[in-house]
């Protein structure tokens, strides 16, 4: 059945012949059966600026249009502006750029916002630039020309930097664009900023490949979908690339394991796959307690290798870098009674750093495996390292 798409302000009405009735179907009178239609807007005054809203639908050859699609709203032409997400284009539009506010369910108990709220509004602003685009399918994040191939986008790397976490009622600015990567391959970035100050918060980058969606294997490239997302491309970076250091693969003799890792029907993502940001807290979960409140994490790197099922097993490998090792034996022997400087241990505070005896503040680093937990062999899902740097004395909100 061909589906022809066209924008157009409609109201809905009801049929008054209930045997007839489908409540997954509207009928609209302003569309003719041959495939062309009419299009029409309203306009809206406020504060003396003249807004035009025009909504957006898909409707098949027999003059019906899917609920679906009236409540997805999506275009089927480049939009400059999203009222509705509060989202303009940048870069010449072909980029994009959000404004959000850190909700109470975002933010953790220091009242800032947590690192699966940023990659959650990462995931978001990306989905929503390729509404923006006119190319979004019924995909996720799919183009039409994908979706007639079959295929789907996955991320292969994420790099995100955190400078600063946002608090609670904070604006954010988030913009992002996407970029080249190879020849079937494509980079989206990202910066964030306070919307008050100016001042970038985060900066992060990601390497998307495409996979057949029946086969689960990846795919070139066609050159339809290259024509369709080639135009989006800029060449501007929001981490530079250097030469990706290698995250070697961990073993069973791992400092901490956590093995027993189910995947929750709520952790599963629209392609019924473990969303990518619950792997964070998954590697999250295996860092000492001493570390969490002692240290914010500042950078994280993660290496996709595999998806992650509903009935999937998962273990949990974490294994500090050498500094960080000495640090925590440091902090047990701290935790023994055997301390310094009244209950100061002089060598964990050279080692942490602090401006201590001269010595600059170094950050702690942790290598992170998830992998199927299965008899026969563990396949990996995702390699990963963190960066954690020592908290401020002072933070958000801490005399609250």
């Amino acid at each position: 059945m061909a589906t022809f798409s066209y924008l157009a302000y409609f109201p809905v009405r009801c049929s008054s012949n209930r045997d007839s009735y489908d409540p997954n179907k509207q009928k609209l009178n302003n569309i003719k059966i041959n495939g062309t239609s009419t299009k029409s807007t309203t306009k809206q005054v406020e504060a003396g600026v003249t807004t035009t809203f025009t909504a957006v639908a898909s409707v098949t050859a027999n003059g019906y249009m899917t609920e679906q699609k009236v409540r997805q709203n999506i275009p089927t032409t480049k939009q400059s502006v999203d009222h509705f997400r509060q989202g303009i284009t940048i870069e010449g539009g072909v980029g994009y750029r959000q404004r959000v506010v850190v909700r109470s369910y975002e933010v953790g108990p220091d009242k800032t916002a947590t690192l699966e709220s940023i990659l959650n509004l990462l995931q978001e602003t990306a989905l929503n630039h390729v509404w923006m685009s006119g190319l979004l399918s019924d995909g996720f994040g799919a183009t039409h020309g994908m979706m007639k191939n079959d295929l789907i986008w996955v991320v292969s790397r994420m790099q995100v930097q955190i400078d600063q976490y946002a608090i609670w009622g904070e604006v954010l600015e988030i913009d992002t664009w996407v970029r080249a990567s190879g020849k079937n391959g494509m980079k989206r970035d990202w910066l964030i900023r306070s919307q008050a100050t100016g001042q970038v918060f985060a900066r992060a980058t990601s390497t998307w490949v495409m996979m057949n969606r029946k086969t689960r294997r990846l795919s070139k490239m066609p050159e339809e979908v290259r024509a369709e997302i080639a135009p989006w491309f800029i060449g501007k970076q929001a981490i530079a690339d250097d030469v990706p250091e290698k995250i070697v693969k961990l073993d069973n003799k791992a400092k901490y394991v956590n093995s027993d890792l189910k995947p929750k029907r709520s952790d599963l993502d629209m392609n019924h796959h473990v969303n990518n940001v619950k792997y964070v807290r998954w590697m999250l979960e295996t860092i000492p307690e001493h570390i969490l409140e002692s240290h914010l994490l500042s950078g994280i790197i993660l290496e996709y290798r595999r998806e992650c099922g509903s009935s999937d097993i998962v273990q949990s490998l974490c294994d500090p870098d050498e500094e960080g090792m000495l640090i925590e034996g440091l902090k047990q022997q701290e935790n023994r009674d055997m301390n310094l400087m009244n209950g100061f241990s002089l060598a964990a505070g050279i080692l942490e750093g602090g401006g201590f005896l001269g010595f600059e503040k170094q950050p702690l680093r942790y290598t992170h495996l998830l992998q199927i937990n299965g008899e026969t062999k563990n396949e990996e899902i995702v390699r990963g390292r963190t960066t954690w740097n020592k908290k401020s004395p002072t933070t958000p909100f801490s005399s609250m």
